[in-house]
């Protein structure tokens, strides 16, 4: 009995509990009411709509005239609109999180008071002006049944939740469209930036300026509040709560504190990459940091230097220093900059003079850097110096070349090309990031720098040893080069890439040709106590795996047997499967120590062949296919535009057509003239579109960017031997992204 007696109340509860729900709701709909000015009559639209019980069951009415009265006085104020309501706010403290409140919408505030009558308690106020901002309500807001928005203010923060989400949309825009009405806030840092740029020309006002506001020069003091104006808030709803920072006003102040950390930081490179990173990572921070550092560096302060201790204004001049080869503010703090390095270049300190002579130039080149400078970079800018980059070429050789923070892909091609006596060749050249057999391409707008930092930061990672390579680009004269010249060696050496990736499709017997020329050209003459290299740098290894799995797996003869059970099949078919390796690995060995075999036979028949007549035998070999000089690209081919079936194919880019081949055959399935190609373009983010005549050829490829910098150049180069213009169109998409269509790394 007792147990019946316990599920009858639970029942009872359960349903009072959703009979309450449900009325709750109701009432919900029903205790909104806004005021709004009409726009036809000019009269004060009222329309109210008020519950006829309070939260705890006692009678409202007689209180409705009162509250009738209360809106009517705030709307006599010319209000644009005003929305009262309960809601729930989250307060901290207690055992209850979320409690109900009255709150009222006006012109200049978002009040809570304790409930609807006249001479309610108003418990808090959260004044709305140009910096407050609303967090909309969105599925991460979302708690149970109840939809929330944040408004953020100077002190305070509402966190509101409502069951029903347009009116928690609702509430949102009202509350913004007051902040948006509101007049922007300035500083007294803007200000004071205001006055100088209007004063610039009178040295005695702007000597005024700064003599009576302490805030635009050089403090020991921290920093309290902001130089500019920042919306409050927190980044919590954004990518950036990832990185670890919390809101845009604390972050100013935190960039602050490590401004003056550089004074007596014994190694300042980490301290100047992280106040870097945060720049670059939070836009709205730029200007900031910049009149921090503007701000420390307008007045040397007066404290007694030792020879042990770091002058402290130089710090913050080589923080500026870097600052200008990263990024750049925006207009306004712009000009103020050049103004303060005007009157900087003056200064009795010629070390200050040659900072302030550098940023100025530097501003001239700056573009927003991709990655906080490198180390060895930012060591470099401290001293005002160029950094040496290494650059390797086909072959052993290398070149050390100085760059700056600004320095091009296509400058550091023309200024290897200079080096080498390169400049008049007919082919281009390219720079590329290279691994091992990875390489890519390098832009030719990309910052060389860049491109460093992230070699610096590869470093962390396992077998990354990435290096930049200066390489034949585009092919477009092969027959005229001259045997003695370097060019002659970066076509022989490019040529062995293709061959040992597997990229230039050729019978068995000359590949083991090229094998032992290759010998031959490096080695010199067969000799038994010559070192003979791996086999994958002479001879392609796709054509070894290719010839193992061609033997018979399974040994004729044997069945295999068929266990009962299903763990013991799962036993057998692991040791099956270990066995087939072990076959395939045995297979690869013996086909490796044949062709090792056939290589050296070869090798020993060229004796008394020289360097320069081994790399032309190679070279003449290559030249029987008909594809030499094209770069290939590994893509699916689409048979039909919907894309109905597509196979795996090799996508040949050349000066002279573009062709089609599967892989490993030489004779190409299609071949596109370039006069028949009407445009190329990017369909989708994988897909790589070319027109020719009434025809669509479809390609799906992970290298869309290297082959629209590669037609992209071999048009251009078209283009200026012909003298035409209207050769070729390029079709372009919005929603592609802009390193799409970028220009190789070579002169246009």
């Amino acid at each position: 009995m007792p147990l019946h007696g316990a599920c009858w109340f639970l029942c009872c509860r359960q349903g009072f509990s959703l009979l309450g729900r449900e009325h709750g709701e109701k009432e919900e709909e029903e205790e909104s009411f806004e005021l709004r000015n009409s726009a036809q009559t000019g009269q004060l639209e009222v329309t109210l709509s008020q519950p006829t019980r309070s939260a705890n069951g006692t009678p409202l009415s007689g209180v409705c005239e009162e509250n009738s009265r209360l809106i009517v006085k705030k709307a006599m104020e010319d209000e644009p609109e005003v929305l009262v309501k309960w809601l729930l706010r989250e307060v901290s403290g207690g055992w209850l999180r979320q409690r109900r409140f009255w709150f009222t919408l006006t012109a200049d505030s978002l009040d809570c008071y304790s409930g609807p009558e006249k001479d309610a308690r108003r418990l808090s106020m959260l004044v709305l002006t140009s910096l407050c901002s609303v967090l909309w309500p969105d599925k991460h807001t979302y708690k149970q049944t109840y939809w929330g928005l944040t408004v953020y203010g100077r002190k305070h923060c509402y966190k509101l939740f409502t069951k029903h989400f347009n009116e928690a949309v609702h509430w949102a825009c009202a509350v913004q469209k007051v902040i948006d009405s509101k007049a922007p806030v300035e500083t007294p840092t803007q200000l004071l930036i205001r006055d100088i740029e209007e004063n610039k020309f009178n040295p005695e006002v702007v000597e005024h300026i700064y003599q009576h506001n302490p805030i635009l020069t050089y403090t020991q003091s921290p920093l309290y509040a902001p130089l500019l104006p920042f919306p409050y808030g927190s980044l919590d709803h954004t990518d950036m709560a990832g990185k670890g920072y919390t809101s845009v006003r604390e972050e100013a102040v935190r960039l602050f504190n490590c401004l003056q950390q550089l004074e007596s930081a014994p190694e300042p490179v980490p301290l100047i990459q992280g106040i870097l990173q945060t720049g670059l990572d939070l836009r709205p921070l730029r200007d900031e940091l910049y009149c921090q550092t503007i701000k420390q560096t307008s007045i040397t302060p007066k404290r007694t230097q030792t020879q042990t201790q770091p002058n402290p204004q130089l710090r913050y001049w080589q923080l500026l220093t870097c600052m200008s080869c990263t990024f750049l503010p925006s207009s306004s703090v712009l000009r103020y900059l050049r103004f303060h390095l005007k009157v900087q270049s003056v200064s009795v300190d010629t070390e200050v003079e040659s900072y302030a002579w550098f940023i100025a130039q530097a501003l001239e080149k700056t573009r927003c850097r991709e990655c906080v400078p490198s180390w060895e970079e930012i060591q470099g800018l401290m001293g005002r110096q160029e950094m040496l980059c290494t650059v390797h070429y086909p072959g052993p050789g290398c070149c050390r070349i100085a760059i700056s923070s600004h320095t091009t892909a296509n400058e550091l091609v023309r200024k290897m090309a200079e080096r080498l006596g390169l400049q008049d060749s007919p082919n281009t050249f390219a720079l590329f990031e290279q691994k091992a057999c990875r390489e890519r391409v390098i832009g030719g707008g990309t910052i060389i720098a860049d491109v460093i930092t992230r070699f610096e930061l590869s470093v962390k990672e396992p077998d990354s040893e990435w290096r930049l390579c200066f390489k034949l680009y585009c092919l477009l004269d092969t027959d005229n080069i001259s045997t003695d010249s370097i060019e002659y060696l970066f076509l022989y050496e490019q040529c062995h890439e293709m061959v040992v990736r597997g990229q230039l499709p050729a019978c068995e017997d000359d590949l083991l040709s090229l094998a032992a020329l290759r010998l031959q050209a490096v080695q010199g003459d067969y000799s038994a106590l010559a070192p003979f290299p791996a086999l994958e740098q002479v001879f392609p290894a796709r054509v070894l795996e290719a010839r193992a799995l061609l033997t018979p797996a399974e040994p004729q003869g044997c069945p295999p047997p068929f266990p009962a059970g299903l763990l013991a099949g799962a036993l057998w078919g692991h040791k099956r499967r270990e066995e087939q390796d072990q076959r395939l690995r045995a297979r690869l060995r013996e086909e490796a120590a044949l062709t090792t075999t056939a290589i050296l036979e070869r090798w020993k028949a060229l004796s008394g062949y020289s360097r320069r007549d081994s790399m032309a035998a190679y070279l003449t070999i290559a030249r029987q296919w008909s594809g030499f000089g094209c770069t290939l690209y590994e893509v699916d081919f689409y048979i039909s535009s919907t894309g109905s079936f597509s196979q795996r194919l090799w996508l040949g880019v050349a000066a002279s057509c573009v062709s089609l081949y599967r892989q490993g055959e030489a004779e190409a399935l299609e071949c596109l003239p370039i006069a028949q190609i009407c445009s190329y373009g990017v369909s989708d983010s994988n897909t790589f579109r070319i027109t020719a005549g009434d025809r669509d050829l479809l390609f799906e490829t992970s290298k869309l960017t290297e082959i629209m910098q590669l037609m992209n150049a071999y048009f251009s180069a078209t283009r200026r031997q012909l003298g035409k213009d209207d050769c070729i169109t390029m079709e372009t998409t919005p929603k592609l992204r802009p390193s799409l269509l970028e220009l190789p790394s070579h002169p246009v």
